[in-house]
């Protein structure tokens, strides 16, 4: 079967050479119920794949985006893994600003935690991405670092927020967790929530292969090939029972961030100004 290109994927994705999976977070594909015509800001919130291929066409198209932050959610440990050999080396670029802001502490990356996530990401029930992905929400909420607050604070600017991109190895489940946060406070509805989430797995096509050697060279994986594809596929019940986590333990979205201390209600309006707009608008 050929490799799927990103110039053969649809919007919101956009074709930027070397950096798979890279998507607009808004758009008319999230419409909010409650309030009708309205839909989160295009241009703004972008998520993606780590970039360290992007090429020198990429980041043209990316400073043409006018992106101006880039925030890697990677540990420091994992970043030193991901460059070794050469292989994944950090990538910056003039305009933009990169953001060291990671959901897991150093120590998180010992044999152990390592082999302890790996088990629950590969894990054929709910139950393995339940853990992870509360695991990761509330990582980010106690990490001294405060990945989530970082960047909810950007959004939640008195100021018109600059355009943003998102980013940890691949882009879905650390990125996901909090861009389905993002989704919900503007008053998306699940089922769109989740939608977004799963198009990861069209957007990290073109990574597949390179993924699951990666993961499969990880004595953690002990040749469980099965439960690497679970790790790198967006299924969208993953995602689904993140949520239904959320408001059975804290009652809705809006509680668990203001609980987690990762915005304020006030905060949590201003984002509503800056990121929910009439759906014929477009980004400026």
């Amino acid at each position: 079967m050929a490799e799927t290109t990103q110039e053969e994927l649809p919007p919101p994705f956009i074709n930027i050479p070397g950096l798979p999976n890279f998507r607009d977070l808004g758009g008319v594909p999230h419409p909010i119920p409650s309030q009708p015509g309205k839909t989160v800001k295009r241009g703004l919130i972008f998520r993606s794949s780590e970039p360290s291929k992007v090429t020198d066409g990429g980041v043209q198209q990316l400073q043409d985006l006018g992106i101006k932050k880039v925030y890697d959610l990677r540990s420091l440990d994992e970043i030193k893994k991901d460059a070794e050999g050469g292989q994944r080396q950090v990538k910056e670029w003039e305009g933009a600003e990169r953001v060291f802001a990671p959901v897991w502490r150093d120590q998180d990356f010992s044999p152990t935690a390592l082999a302890l996530r790996f088990k629950q990401y590969s894990d054929e029930s709910d139950r393995g991405f339940l853990e992870a992905y509360k695991n990761i929400l509330l990582a980010a909420s106690s990490n001294d670092d405060k990945p989530y607050e970082k960047i909810l604070a950007h959004l939640s600017t008195s100021d018109k927020p600059s355009p943003i991109l998102m980013h940890c190895t691949a882009g879905k489940d650390r990125t996901g967790v909090l861009c389905a946060l993002i989704l919900s406070l503007c008053g998306v509805d699940d089922a769109s929530v989740v939608a977004e989430y799963h198009l990861t797995d069209t957007g990290l096509k073109s990574r597949h292969d390179e993924l699951m050697d990666f993961l499969m060279s990880d004595p953690a994986m002990a040749g469980n090939r099965a439960g690497a594809w679970r790790m790198i596929s967006a299924n969208p019940r993953n995602m689904q029972v993140h949520l239904n986590w959320i408001r059975d333990n804290y009652g809705s979205v809006e509680k668990c961030v203001v609980d987690l201390g990762l915005i304020t209600p006030e905060g949590i309006e201003q984002l509503r100004k800056n990121l929910v707009v009439d759906e014929a608008v477009h980004s400026s």
